[in-house]
């Protein structure tokens, strides 16, 4: 077996005893004990291929990095978040401060959203038991992050376009047709 992700599933049933057991051995392309132990690439479930996983993935990482943006750096709860980052400096309690940090900070709360996403979908990668919600966990925060950069770039170039026409359109009115200045 070649390098890639098979030490992600263990098909043997670890500690059942039997070649049939556990949810395991639906998995399994052999009931040969040499098998038992020996990873391979298989699908959270039966019914869906890895491919629509990582869709899955992508997808909900979508939801997750709208959600963790807005609450984080939109207008709407600009209220909350200015509330939330002066208690995260002087609140008493280390706890407390610790506490409306996760407010102000889109990583921190994307690794909430995610497991309240993930508690609503019951999406699991690759494994079909609790390390596939680990798995899933840490995988659909870094595809949210990794959204939640790439839409920040392209604030950041939208902004610094907007501010160079400004400039430009106080520099056209300053100057007159005759290229005097005003």
């Amino acid at each position: 077996m070649g390098l890639g992700l098979g030490f992600l599933r263990w098909t043997g049933g670890l500690g059942s005893g039997g070649p049939a057991s556990g949810c395991w051995a639906r998995f399994r392309t052999s009931n040969s004990k040499a098998d038992w132990g020996t990873p391979s690439i298989a699908p959270a479930s039966k019914s869906v291929s890895l491919g629509q996983e990582i869709l899955a993935l992508f997808t909900l990482a979508l939801a997750v990095a709208s959600v963790a943006w807005t609450i984080t750096h939109e207008a709407i709860f600009r209220e909350m978040q200015e509330y939330c980052k002066v208690q995260s400096r002087k609140a008493p309690t280390l706890l407390q401060r610790k506490f409306f940090y996760l407010f102000t900070c889109e990583y921190c709360f994307s690794h909430y959203v995610s497991a309240i996403f993930l508690a609503m979908t019951r999406f699991k990668l690759l494994l079909p038991d609790w390390r596939g919600y680990v798995i899933s966990l840490f995988a659909l925060v870094w595809v949210c992050n990794f959204y939640i950069s790439v839409y920040n770039r392209l604030r950041l170039n939208i902004k610094h376009e907007h501010i160079s026409i400004k400039n430009k359109h106080r520099e056209m009115e300053t100057t007159k047709p005759g290229g005097r200045a005003a």
